[in-house]
């Protein structure tokens, strides 16, 4: 299984429009960062967890010529405002599979209501064809097995996923007991880290690394990162086994999840 990190920054993304500052000036590819988003590739499946403003854009930088589902964390902007640019995908394979809690599915209900309104007809590519499905449990894509876990994003209740050993926990800023039961035992984990100083819905760099300490999986990588850590800054002074994410990393993970 193959994970490409489509997009490591926060919801402003890396530059920020009209800051001056030494990250958004950067001429480190690293601290460039568009919007948080991953692509899992395990076998001929091709699944992206959110959609980004900038998903088309991402895909092609990465190279990703299908897309079999899109499984949604929540309905921030930053995660599901490039919906519309699944349509290459569901005109060539039909109906392309949606999963999100029915909160979120409400959400893309109306706010690409065109999209699910007889009013502006399908025929000629003008909208996507998406089948919503309610996710209230553990479910399969193509054999891929996915596990929502319950994490916070302030007062909104958002879902991390665990597929097999590995998890994709952003917009989070606490974790209970319970879900950090079943973050234990992984291979990679892919984990929200804002920034250096404290924020009330974001895991800042210290409370990343201490949850990181908790949970021991093998490999960590921090992600929904803004542009007040600069990339180089970081290099070789994280703990052994962790390193900031960056757009277009691609990680492979041992023994694929497909059943």
């Amino acid at each position: 299984m193959r994970i490409t990190v489509l997009g490591s920054g926060t919801s402003n993304g890396v530059p920020v429009i009209g800051c001056d500052c030494r990250v958004c000036q950067s001429d480190d590819p690293r601290d460039r960062r568009t919007r948080p988003s991953i692509a899992i590739e395990a076998g001929e499946t091709t699944i992206a967890v959110d959609t980004t403003p900038e998903l088309r854009l991402q895909f092609l930088a990465n190279g990703i010529r299908r897309l079999d589902a899109v499984v949604y964390t929540h309905e921030h902007a930053d995660h599901i405002y490039g919906l519309d640019d699944v349509r290459v995908f569901s005109m060539r394979r039909g109906p392309l599979p949606v999963y999100g809690r029915a909160r979120v599915l409400d959400t893309l209900r109306r706010a690409f209501a065109y999209i699910f309104s007889d009013a502006l007809p399908r025929a000629g590519g003008g909208k996507p064809s998406l089948d919503l499905r309610v996710v209230d449990g553990p479910f399969e894509i193509q054999g891929v097995p996915f596990e929502p876990i319950v994490v916070w994003h302030g007062q909104l209740a958002i879902d991390a996923y665990r597929i097999g050993d590995f998890a994709y926990v952003t917009d989070v800023g606490r974790i209970d007991d319970a879900s950090m039961d079943r973050l234990r035992g992984l291979d990679v984990l892919i984990l929200d880290a804002l920034r250096e100083a404290r924020h009330p819905t974001h895991f800042s760099l210290a409370e990343a690394l201490a949850t990181i300490e908790d949970l021991r999986p093998r490999r960590a990588f921090l992600t929904h990162i803004c542009h007040e850590m600069k990339h180089g800054d970081f290099d070789g002074k994280l703990p052994a086994g962790v390193a900031f994410a960056y757009d277009g990393l691609r990680i492979e993970i041992d023994d694929p999840p497909i059943r």
